[in-house]
């Protein structure tokens, strides 16, 4: 009788725990979720998670809070993502080249890039080489000669260090021979005002900056394999001799340790809200490119990138 209910009671303690840890995802979300934003307001992750937001609510029935932990461009707001509860109720975007270049370049960046467990990858933009409207620069053909002529002066603003514009700045310089100055903002959004006061030369940005800003900027070229339909009077760089293609994709991550089952359920909401007509439609007419990258298709493009950023960065110095 004693060994009897000694046997009930280690199965009730074992359903117990069972029921525990089914209580942690069951029914998940069941109350807001913060999303955080690595980047100055007005840049590309802000404006992608503001056109996301309100599908985002009514597909996962709650809440979201959109946070900014900007810095270090952003490894702080990656750095404290990998301490962050891994519950689904914390999530960030986060961009490549970014997360792959910025642990090699740093060395101790604060997390490692498969610390972040990927959820979604939702879009990319090429990069995009811009200057004011009233620059005397009409083509990249004018701005590579003066740049030749003045070596160090012209100064080429851009999205944070160890990004894909700070990384387009130097295969720039690599190919046509030049010394461009790159001065890293803390995103986007703060490094358009630079340009439009005339604090620096031009800006190495994204397609997105070229069709919000097509009347006050010229662009002069962009780094894609073609010329994208909505900057269509725009052309490459490899149109204009030099092989340049680079970009940013962006996506979400939840912290290292995130239950499968709420990444799945965080993943299949972004899916929906990607695939929401009105959103599809802001997205292609503010110059992103769509992209539809669950869990496992998001870690294999950063895997892959990051083998391809560190044969780049060594061919460019920038590593050993």
């Amino acid at each position: 009788m004693k060994r009897l209910a000694i046997g009930f009671l280690a199965l009730f303690a074992t359903l117990a725990m069972v029921g525990d840890g089914a209580a942690g995802t069951a029914g998940f979300p069941t109350k807001r979720i913060t999303y955080n934003i690595c980047f100055n307001p007005g840049g590309e992750s802000d404006i992608t998670a503001r056109f996301q937001e309100q599908s985002l609510k009514k597909v996962l029935g709650v809440d979201i809070a959109i946070n900014y932990k900007i810095g270090g461009g952003g490894a702080l707001c990656w750095a404290e993502l990998v301490q962050t509860k891994p519950d689904g109720y914390t999530i960030a975007g986060h961009n490549l080249p970014h997360i792959a270049l910025q642990p090699l370049e740093m060395g101790n960046a604060g997390y490692k890039t498969l610390d972040l467990k990927n959820i979604y990858m939702f879009e990319s933009t090429p990069n995009l080489l811009l200057v004011r409207i009233d620059s005397p620069y009409k083509t990249l053909k004018d701005f590579v000669e003066y740049a030749k002529k003045t070596p160090g002066a012209v100064t080429v603003g851009g999205s944070g260090t160890s990004s894909a514009n700070d990384l387009g700045t130097t295969m720039l310089n690599k190919a046509a021979g030049i010394t461009l100055t790159y001065v890293p903002f803390g995103g986007t959004g703060s490094a358009i005002p630079a340009l439009l006061g005339g604090h620096v030369t031009a800006l190495m940005t994204y397609s997105t900056m070229g069709t919000q800003y097509g009347s006050k900027f010229r662009s002069l070229a962009i780094a894609s394999e073609e010329r994208m339909e909505v900057l269509s009077d725009v052309p490459t760089f490899k149109e204009q001799g030099y092989d340049i293609v680079e970009g940013a994709y962006r996506g979400v991550a939840a912290p290292p340790g995130t239950p499968d089952e709420i990444v799945k359920v965080l993943a299949d909401a972004f899916d929906k809200v990607m695939k929401d007509p009105d959103v599809k439609k802001k997205m292609d007419q503010n110059g992103f490119k769509t992209e539809f990258m669950g869990p496992e298709a998001s870690l294999a493009l950063v895997k892959k990138k990051m083998v391809e950023y560190e044969v780049i960065m060594k061919q460019l110095g920038r590593i050993k």
